[in-house]
């Protein structure tokens, strides 16, 4: 289990040591720490992709039903958007600001590149997988960072948001079984 979480920690960081593991034996979410400048850098750029990668969906997917995921991921990381403000409004830890550089970190841009370079049935199969691995990913993060977080603002805004996720995660999930080919 330990191999598998550092290798979770370094896919979801990119290698970067913000994830630290701790000495509980637990599941995996409680296994790990994300500091706040990391939970703070990541979740614009993991949202924003969010909806950027919807908004293509809305308008390439082939299916009804990837379409209307695409519209309730638009809507639901929009408010997302909205709730990472205003936590980060409220925050008391001087650090705590938004990344102030491109929307999207680079491995989110190259993931919408490569979505836009896809068409048809290739497009909607890319589509589900991205956002089956990003909300695995959206997930692990928010579990981690409402378990161990120390900006109370922000911690309470990943509590919020993690049941929204994990709906998410299980949604794509369906798509994904049902759209398999």
């Amino acid at each position: 289990m330990k191999p598998l979480l550092v290798l979770t920690a370094a896919a979801l960081l990119g290698g970067a040591p913000a994830f630290a593991q701790s000495t509980t034996v637990a599941p995996l979410v409680a296994t790990t720490k994300v500091d706040t400048s990391t939970f703070i850098k990541m979740v614009p750029s993991a949202n924003e992709f969010e909806i950027q990668s919807s908004k293509l969906a809305e308008q390439q997917a082939t299916d009804a039903d990837v379409k209307a995921f695409a519209k309730q991921m638009i809507a639901d990381h929009t408010k997302a958007g909205e709730d990472f403000k205003t936590a980060l409004s409220l925050g008391q830890t001087t650090s705590a600001t938004a990344p102030s550089g491109p929307a999207l970190q680079p491995k989110e841009q190259k993931m919408l590149d490569e979505l836009k370079g896809a068409t048809g049935g290739q497009f909607q199969a890319k589509y589900i997988e991205m956002q089956t691995n990003a909300h695995k990913e959206a997930v692990a993060l928010f579990s981690a960072y409402a378990k161990s977080g120390d900006e109370p603002a922000m911690k309470e805004f990943a509590k919020k948001t993690l049941p929204t996720l994990k709906m998410h995660e299980r949604h794509v999930k369906e798509l994904a079984v049902a759209h398999q080919g």
